[in-house]
């Protein structure tokens, strides 16, 4: 069994002004104690990025928030990863339930853009995870398997792949899965890494995200196969993102 660094990673989504900067910097400060324990990534909007990355001192990575799969050109209004990784990012995410929702992006997409992240040598953090209706029906398995299939390309490694389950139907919502949902769930996904990728599988990490908060992450993180939490609203606030890297770290 290869030791899993935790990973603690902030989705700030279309949230943040200049004035948040403040907040960022909080943030580097409170993360300096944490940083030997665990690796945390904030995902500011794009207009903050480059700022973030200059003040990120090292100590918090930046990353995006969603990449387009081609390098450059006619895509008004979308971002590259090779852009991504030019003002200082070094992960994206691709795949949020968000993207898949309100754009209509399909597993075939998600991978397209996962290829991309490799490419310009970012950190692909792939989501994957089901409806309240998926679980309602017993599909929450069916749907992570096909998911997890469609979504992370071939040639994955411990080093350009992080995965992060999301429940749809618990992001934003205050509600979490039981913790015996979640480790199914997480010892399902490393199952089908075992099986697809098996030189690698025990070293990538897979997140927890689904309003996670300071009062749930020490549960959170004694599930098995839990390496880290992809935080959503908490993020936004120094003190309580701060607080749940703590208890991974």
């Amino acid at each position: 069994m290869t030791p899993r660094r935790p990973l603690i990673a902030g989705n700030w989504k279309m949230n943040g002004l200049m004035a948040s900067h403040d907040d960022f910097c909080k943030i580097v400060v409170g993360a300096k104690t944490l940083r030997d324990k665990a690796d945390i990534i904030v995902c500011p909007p794009a207009t903050l990025a480059m700022r973030f990355a200059g003040s990120s001192e090292g100590i918090v990575e930046i990353g995006g928030q969603d990449c387009h799969a081609e390098p450059s050109g006619a895509f008004t209004g979308d971002i590259s990863a090779e852009m991504l990784f030019d003002l200082g990012a070094r992960a994206v995410i691709v795949g949020h339930s968000e993207r898949r929702r309100f754009h209509h992006e399909s597993d075939a997409d998600v991978c397209r853009k996962a290829r991309a992240a490799w490419r310009a040598g970012l950190l692909a953090i792939v989501c994957i995870g089901e409806t309240r209706d998926d679980r309602n029906a017993g599909h929450t398995l069916s749907v992570v398997a096909a998911q997890f299939a469609g979504s992370i390309p071939d040639g994955a490694t411990a080093q350009n792949l992080v995965i992060a389950y999301e429940p749809v139907w618990a992001i934003g919502t205050g509600l979490t899965p039981t913790p015996a949902d979640i480790a199914e769930v997480h010892g399902f996904t490393r199952d089908r890494l075992t099986a697809r990728f098996p030189r690698s599988a025990q070293g990538v990490r897979i997140l927890y995200g689904g309003s996670v908060k300071p009062s749930n992450a020490t549960e959170l993180i004694a599930i098995d196969n839990v390496d880290g939490a992809l935080v959503g609203g908490a993020s936004l606030k120094p003190e309580e993102f701060l607080a749940i890297a703590g208890a991974y770290a």
